[in-house]
């Protein structure tokens, strides 16, 4: 579980990086990735096990029992595992489609789930 915790801190820092590099598609990519793995170290946390092999965050906070807030944070963030990624998710290439203020929002949603998820753990 620390573990997971420690990959998904440092993927939040790496989308700030990014961010801070313009690169605002790759933040947005670290910022899916530090959601995801945040609830991961969560379910671990709760259930003793390994997490499942999934990447839509919706489902793992269901799992998790996240609060309403999270879970909406979540789906919002969830859509961007693909369209940040692969070129036809979404109506341009991720490297032109994601801009400042959408890498923004994002990580912002990255940072709730993280804080939430670090107060449940401790």
């Amino acid at each position: 579980m620390q573990q997971w915790m420690e990959q998904a801190t440092a993927d939040f820092k790496t989308a700030r990086h990014c961010f801070t590099s313009k690169d605002y598609y790759a933040a947005v990519v670290f910022a899916q990735q530090c959601a995801e793995k945040a609830l991961k170290a969560l379910f671990i946390s709760i259930t003793g096990n390994l997490p499942p092999k999934v990447h839509d965050l919706v489902e793992l906070g269901r799992l998790v029992g996240a609060p309403s807030e999270v879970y909406s944070l979540a789906e919002k963030l969830t859509v961007t595992y693909f369209s940040s990624r692969y070129p036809g998710a979404a109506p341009e290439i991720p490297a032109k489609f994601y801009d400042q203020k959408k890498a923004r929002i994002h990580i912002a949603e990255a940072r709730v789930i993280l804080q939430w998820t670090k107060e449940k753990i401790k």
